[in-house]
């Protein structure tokens, strides 16, 4: 597709794309690209010269120069919108046709929508995706399986309002040019679904509502409050229409918590606490900083630990001052219909996690699959009732200093031979299916997305990086690495049988070695897969 006003489409032009892909809809992103491009470039720099700054030795810690912010008691954001008043429980999941389908159907409050973690941003998913939203809003979405089996929305008034979660700042879109400059990815779902959608759902009496991925400041969240602005006055749908949930899912956005919820106190929507990308975060920012800031392995790291219970504590009382929605972390438990053993422990932790949540503050709570919503639900409405949220429940009895956040080495646990193994196989597993297109994969009855294999890689990168022998092993090293590398790809061979794909897998392999191995850190594993995607 050739150049229109300065914007150009490389990607094919696939069934139905033009009714997404519109002259107007492209004016709207080329508009908000060209005012707005100039400072993700600076924020994104920004980033960079911090984590100099912290490899250097220099720890986090709330900012002097937003004191005044913090310690202004008259501000809050905008009362619950509606649609989003009751969030006691969210599902998460990808935008293709069956997921839209269930998600909406599932007997959730909130969809989230996801153009991020849970999506790969193959072209065919970017617009493919916001045309299914269209279509459910539309009613016209319908689906069947191959073998006939047909899904359908119920009734409005049964389905999930819908959240979209457009990518991170550091994504960018390369089949959209705009004056011969890709466009940031999370411009592009954000702008896509706004011109599409916004109206319609103002309509069914909600509104455009996002989650807001991976911000690392208040600075950050600023950008996109000034999006939001123009956005709003471009398409003339009123100031504060638009609501936005921010992930703390950074460790540098712990400290700016309530910075965040000021920059965006007319669009905001409250915080959620996205634990996986948030231990990725701690990981990647103190890599190199020694064994103060060595985790354990993945699956040993709970949220029990101080350092973890500090971070979702500081979040509850921080929203609930200034009247905003604490949303809590994702159970990823995928249900077995064929091992009701596996089932009886993992709902026991489901419970455990859930119980924890309610009983602290949090308003509502994540699930990555249907059948777990019954659960969850119950938990959350033993605590709420029939009140639609609690943030009224102000946790005055909450202190959380900086130390306490980055007591990282408070985590007890190990470092096994089983740990790493577990880890070269998520990611091996999980990136030969994201790069194939699926970003919500479901490995060892957990629903792995982007985050987990970030933590992953990235555990992996640490333990090579600062000399970690096993607690019941040798050294890690590369040549170990390699090797476990090689004998989790031939059990994982071994058990995908036919289906096992050794051209995804060779990708796979490369691209593990390259974010998990390589003496430099790539900052996310996205970023080089998706340059090996089409």
């Amino acid at each position: 597709m050739g150049a229109t006003g300065g914007v150009a489409i490389s990607g094919p032009m696939n069934q139905r794309f033009d009714q997404i892909l519109t002259d107007d809809a492209l004016a709207l992103i080329a508009d908000l690209h060209r005012r707005y491009e100039p400072r993700r470039r600076e924020l994104l720099a920004e980033r960079g010269r911090r984590q100099e700054r912290i490899s250097a030795g220099a720890d986090l810690d709330f900012l002097p120069e937003t004191r005044s912010v913090r310690e202004d008691p008259s501000w809050t954001v905008s009362p619950p919108a509606p649609g989003i008043t009751d969030r006691r429980l969210e599902i998460t999941g990808p935008t293709d046709p069956k997921m839209t389908i269930n998600a909406l159907n599932s007997g959730a409050k909130v969809w989230l929508a996801d153009f991020e973690d849970a999506n790969t941003p193959h072209w065919e998913n970017v617009i493919g995706g916001q045309l299914n939203l269209r279509d459910a809003l539309d009613r016209t979405i319908d689906f069947s399986t191959p073998e006939g089996k047909s899904y359908a929305l119920k009734d409005d008034s049964e389905l999930a309002t819908m959240i979209v979660r457009p990518r991170g700042w550091h994504l960018d879109e390369k089949h959209i040019l705009v004056d011969g400059e890709r466009v940031a990815g999370g411009l592009v779902d954000f702008a896509l679904y706004f011109f599409h959608c916004a109206q319609r759902q103002l309509d069914k009496g909600k509104g455009p509502y996002f989650y807001l991925p991976k911000l690392e400041s208040h600075l950050e969240a600023r950008l996109w409050n000034d999006i939001f602005v123009t956005a709003q006055e471009k398409l003339g749908i009123p100031r504060g229409t638009i609501r936005a949930t921010v992930l703390i899912e950074t460790i540098t956005a712990a400290f700016e918590m309530e910075e965040i919820l000021y920059e965006l106190r007319e669009h905001s929507a409250g915080l959620n606490a996205g634990r996986w990308d948030y231990l990725f975060s701690i990981i990647k920012v103190h890599r190199t900083r020694g064994r103060r800031f060595l985790l354990p392995e993945r699956n040993a790291v709970t949220m029990t630990a101080p350092f973890m219970r500090a971070y979702t504590e500081l979040l509850v009382s921080t929203c609930h001052k200034r009247g905003a929605h604490a949303i809590g972390g994702m159970a990823a438990f995928i249900p077995s219909r064929r091992d009701p053993e596996v089932n009886e422990r993992a709902l026991a932790k489901v419970r455990d996690d859930k119980g924890r949540e309610s009983n602290d503050g949090f308003d509502g709570s994540w699930v990555a699959h249907p059948d777990l919503v019954p659960v969850a639900k119950e938990i959350f409405d033993g605590v709420l009732g029939d009140r639609p949220n609690q943030i009224d429940k102000l946790r005055a009895d909450v202190s959380v200093k900086a130390g306490d956040l980055l007591a990282v080495d408070s985590a007890e646990g190990g470092i096994t031979e089983a740990g790493l193994r577990n880890n070269v196989s998520v990611a091996l597993q999980y990136l030969a299916s994201w790069v194939g297109g699926n970003g919500a994969v479901g490995i060892f009855n957990l629903m792995e997305d982007a985050a987990t294999a970030e933590i992953s890689r990235s555990q992996v990168w640490q333990w090579l990086h600062n000399d970690i022998t096993l607690d019941d092993g040798p050294k890690v090293t590369a040549e170990l690495v390699d090797r476990v590398i090689e004998e989790e790809l031939a059990k994982i061979r071994e058990a995908s049988g036919d289906a096992f794909d050794a051209e995804l897998y060779q990708n796979a392999v490369e691209l593990f070695r390259e974010v998990a191995l390589a003496d430099e850190y790539a900052d996310f594993l996205t970023l080089p897969a998706y340059e090996r995607m089409p």
